[in-house]
């Protein structure tokens, strides 16, 4: 079976560098430097006007956890619907309960307000105290494909999970291995793991434009506000010529 490569990317100019790398879809979000939250409408409007490889939405209101308050869970509600109208072809969230375990009574409402986008339960997963029950849950619900790094920091160290998560899965579910992926390691997940879905964002910091740069304050979390991040299209070929 042929292998699917999705990139996450937060802009649209890194979406139009992954679409020309080949990449089977997009995992379209806003501030990949925390993770991932969700894009804005006019982003996800413009990059259906300007690809055409599938494009997932991150749906993630806020940095930091996953136990929403009410509020929060309406504007995740909120999101889908616009992804929806937008033109999206799907939706990645990832929504817990406060014991560690899936909220399994919101993710069947998010999943019913998607469809029928595909949609993928993200490293929420790796959040959760007993994996295969979590997983299990994702599958009584209908999930089409679990985002996750084997409850590790990279998918590299976490690939004993990601091996035992593929064969509990038993095709009833994708295993999507994520985070840490390079050319480097890639190939040898995909044979451990067996699985044929990876994630990876191929970022690359490159120098801003600014010529003049106020060196007293940055604007939060001590990030340059000199520096962007970009999908490198050297990365995602090398990922992809790796499994070749």
């Amino acid at each position: 079976m042929r292998c699917q490569f999705e990139v996450a990317v937060d802009s649209l100019e890194s979406a139009l560098v992954a679409q020309e790398c080949g990449v089977d879809r997009v995992e379209l979000c806003a501030d990949l430097g925390i993770g991932g939250i969700s894009p804005s409408r006019g982003m996800i409007e413009l990059a259906v006007e300007q690809l055409q490889i599938p494009i997932h939405v991150m749906i993630r209101p806020r940095r930091g956890d996953f136990l929403y308050s009410p509020t929060e869970f309406d504007i995740m509600r909120r999101d889908i619907e616009a992804a929806k109208a937008a033109g999206a072809q799907g939706a990645v969230f990832g929504i817990l309960l406060a014991d560690g375990g899936i909220d399994t009574a919101r993710t069947r409402e998010l999943v019913v307000a998607a469809r029928p986008l595909s949609v993928t339960f993200h490293r929420a997963f790796d959040m959760c105290r007993a994996p295969r029950a979590a997983l299990e849950a994702l599958i009584e619900l209908g999930v089409d494909r679990l985002l996750t790094s084997g409850q590790a920091p990279s998918a590299a160290e976490g690939m004993p999970l990601i091996v035992q998560l593929v064969a509990w899965a038993a095709g009833r579910i994708r295993i999507m291995p994520g985070a840490g992926i390079h050319p480097g390691n890639i190939a040898r997940i995909a044979e451990a793991t067996e699985a044929r879905e990876f994630h990876f964002s191929a970022r690359e910091m490159i120098d801003g434009p600014m010529q003049y740069r106020n060196p007293r304050l940055t604007m939060g979390d001590d990030i340059s506000e000199y520096a962007r991040s970009y999908a490198s299209a050297e990365r995602i070929r090398g990922a992809i010529n790796a499994l070749a």
